[in-house]
């Protein structure tokens, strides 16, 4: 059995220590969170063992005997000193996206698993999404022809954070779809961005947009927030992805708008592939599709929508059994690696120079 700790029962740690708990290769030993209500809620909730600590001081994990892993769900700002800890201790990380906040501090955090020998994953949930590994196979299979060009919405009325922006809570997961779809990772990045609700900045706002970190590590230092611009934090952005081989993708994100979408499109020369979340039915159609040269017309042939049938999976729940697997394997996951996070942090930080820059085109270095 793998004893693990979850650190954070907030919004999205809660269904990590719900996946945990059912699994039957882990043993939930502990739930960390600085909110007390937050801990008796879960205990009511999943009605906890007595014997699982149940604590507000990430230091008391010291004391857990046997400790082999934990599940980070706690504000982006705190991840760096978090991770950094737990692998110093010994422990398998599961970290909530995105790994950090900074690059570098990603690259630091995977080579120090490495020599640790210890497991570091990003939970990146929608590439165990069924809909999204169909997807790759579809388009691996060459059924859209040569790939012409992509597009996502992502939006939503809320939630609205306070530690980092539309961008850096939005867009990891387009990103992180369109390259593994593509196999390919950005060359060219630019992004512009509105602030509306959220325009105070400097150390003020800082400290305010810092949420928990201090209650969840005392001694850590100030984290870097990203800023969009001298203005805020944007809720909305735009942005567009240059891939290698010339392919683009434009994505949109906004958590200002009642129009709540979650849809990511690939568009070739034989169709377009759909991935829409909130298409429970059918979140994957292929629609089939191609012009033929009729004299000087373009004229529409081989039109036809083809649904493609998933298997019932919660993304979550295979992030969680993969994580167990790895640790059991002691193999890193491909998908979802601390590398593979690392490079989508690299992204994200590219994007928020060219949005600091109003749109400037920011290129990138593939190798991480």
């Amino acid at each position: 059995m793998i004893k693990i700790a979850i650190i954070g029962v907030g919004r999205w740690g809660v269904h990590l220590l719900r996946n945990f708990l059912a699994h039957p290769q882990v043993s939930v030993v502990a739930v960390v969170d600085p909110h007390p209500e937050r801990l008796a809620a879960v205990k009511q909730q999943f009605n906890l063992d007595e014997n699982i600590l149940l604590t507000t001081q990430w230091e008391d994990l010291q004391q857990v005997p046997g400790l082999t892993a934990v599940a980070i769900a706690t504000p982006a700002s705190t991840h760096y000193g978090l991770i950094k800890d737990a692998l110093k201790q010994g422990y398998h990380v599961l970290a909530e996206k995105p790994l950090t906040l900074d690059p570098e501090e990603c690259r630091e955090l995977c080579l120090l698993a490495e020599q640790q020998q210890l497991i570091l994953m990003v939970d990146h949930t929608y590439l165990f999404h069924p809909g999204v590994q169909q997807g790759q196979a579809v388009i691996q299979a060459g059924k859209l022809g040569n790939l012409r060009y992509g597009y996502a919405t992502r939006t939503h009325l809320g939630p609205v954070r306070h530690d980092v922006d539309a961008l850096w809570d939005l867009a990891i997961h387009d990103i992180a779809i369109f390259n593994n779809w593509l196999g390919q990772v950005p060359v060219k990045v630019q992004a512009t961005g509105t602030v509306w609700l959220q325009g105070r900045v400097g150390e003020d706002a800082e400290k305010e947009r810092r949420g928990d970190a201090g209650k969840l590590l005392s001694t850590s230092p100030r984290p870097h927030i990203p800023v969009s611009s001298s203005q805020g934090l944007a809720d909305l952005v735009w942005l567009t992805l240059t891939y290698p081989d010339g392919f683009q993708a434009c994505i949109h994100l906004c958590w200002l708008n009642p129009d709540k979408q979650r849809r990511l499109a690939v568009v070739g020369s034989l169709g377009s592939l759909i991935f829409d979340e909130m298409s429970p039915s059918s979140p994957l159609t292929l629609l089939h599709g191609e012009f033929e040269l009729q004299g000087n017309n373009f004229i529409p042939v081989n039109q036809q929508r083809e649904v493609v049938e998933l298997e019932p999976k919660e993304p979550l729940q295979q992030v969680c059994d993969r994580f167990v697997i790895s640790i059991l394997k002691n193999t890193p996951s491909e998908v979802s690696s601390g590398w593979v996070g690392t490079q989508l942090v690299e992204i994200l930080a590219a994007l928020t120079v060219s949005l600091q820059q109003e749109g400037n085109p920011v290129f990138l270095h593939t190798g991480v």
